[in-house]
């Protein structure tokens, strides 16, 4: 009996493997933080991106991360500055999608084509200025965005879930990125072992992906969430609903692109519904729906999260002014506003 137990077990780990590093890349020389990270692809986690510092025996403990993307896509290009930037402080990030060396920058000229915040000149991480559309743009824009509408709708009526429209991610994902993190904190073969700080996790996503991370807010091992241009409001999405905001048991934090940010009235109606757990709203007028992400080290949101991290998993209590007082977030951002409960 012990003895097949014993290869049960043996099977098991034989199963889960160990970490495996298979293709890195450096982004923006690192990052500000004192630990220059880099972007991993793990053959042991193929649908995953990893964010770490580089130097693994420089760190003792890393806090982690768990990241859902905008879209609910399958690729954290669109998030690279920002979730290299807190890796660099000294966290463990896992995103949602695999490996890519896609350039950010490319990505996010494309971006802004469809989607360019209103009354913000752009500056790209790399410095170069991108034009606000003229009328005659915009006007283009929307009769194409209302094409696309349109054959949505269409699609719905001849099949209630086309292929094309179903989610190319979902929100269990942050969760099986947490038990792979699991196993290789105790494998003794992972270059990871030892290395992690399991008692704090944080779970984070942007737009789309801020409803994932609502999915599995229940989850008794994670410590905050963040949820980044999103909110669930009245609405259902990717497996959380309004009652998603009735099991939280973590500190919240709501990071919003101010009226044109498209998650802000459901934002609103989060921080109204949110009655047990302490929460905090951020207002960035007029960063709108994309934030500061594609700016030199993810931005101002990218401080924003480190310091909420910092707070949070590191018990830097001191980095709590940005959140809880009024006067310091409006001495370092002046456009920005607050709002919190609960505290």
């Amino acid at each position: 009996m012990r003895k097949a137990i014993l290869t049960l077990l043996l099977v098991a780990v034989a199963a889960t493997g160990f970490a495996q590093t298979e293709k890195t890349q450096t982004v923006q020389d690192g990052g500000t933080g004192p630990f220059k990270a880099v972007v991993v692809g793990d053959a042991s986690l193929p649908n995953f991106t990893i964010y770490r510092p580089k130097d693994l025996s420089a760190v003792d403990k890393l806090p982690i991360l768990l990241y859902a993307n905008g879209g609910c896509a399958n690729s954290t290009v669109q998030m690279r500055f920002l979730l290299n930037e807190v890796a660099s402080h000294g966290y463990m990030v896992v995103g949602i999608g695999p490996y890519e060396e896609e350039d950010p920058i490319e990505n996010w000229k494309n971006v802004m084509k469809d989607m360019y915040p209103e009354g913000k000149n752009v500056v790209l991480a790399n410095g170069e200025k991108i034009k606000a559309p003229t009328p005659a743009e915009v006007k283009k824009r929307q009769e194409e965005q209302q094409k696309r509408r349109q054959a949505m709708m269409e699609a719905r009526k001849n099949n209630p879930a086309p292929e094309a429209m179903r989610p190319r991610t979902y929100a269990r994902q942050l969760l099986e990125a947490l038990d792979w993190l699991t196993d290789q904190n105790v494998n003794p073969e992972s270059e990871y072992c030892g290395k992690l700080d399991l008692c704090h996790v944080a779970a984070m996503g942007q737009s789309c992906g801020g409803a994932q991370v609502l999915a599995v807010s229940h989850d008794p091992r994670l410590t905050t969430c963040i949820l980044l241009n999103s909110g669930i409001g009245d609405i259902t999405m990717s497996g959380a609903g309004k009652s998603a905001l009735e099991t939280l048991h973590t500190p919240m934090l709501y990071i919003i692109g101010g009226p044109t940010d498209i998650a802000y009235a459901n934002a609103a109606k989060d921080f109204v519904n949110i009655k047990k757990v302490p929460v905090v709203m951020v207002n960035t007028p007029p960063d709108g729906h994309h934030g500061t992400f594609y700016e030199m080290y993810g931005g101002g949101y990218a401080v924003a999260v480190r310091k909420w991290l910092d707070w949070h998993l590191k018990g830097k209590v001191g980095e709590s002014a940005l959140f809880l007082d009024t006067e310091y977030m409006h001495w370092k951002y002046p456009e920005w506003t607050v709002d919190r409960k609960n505290w």
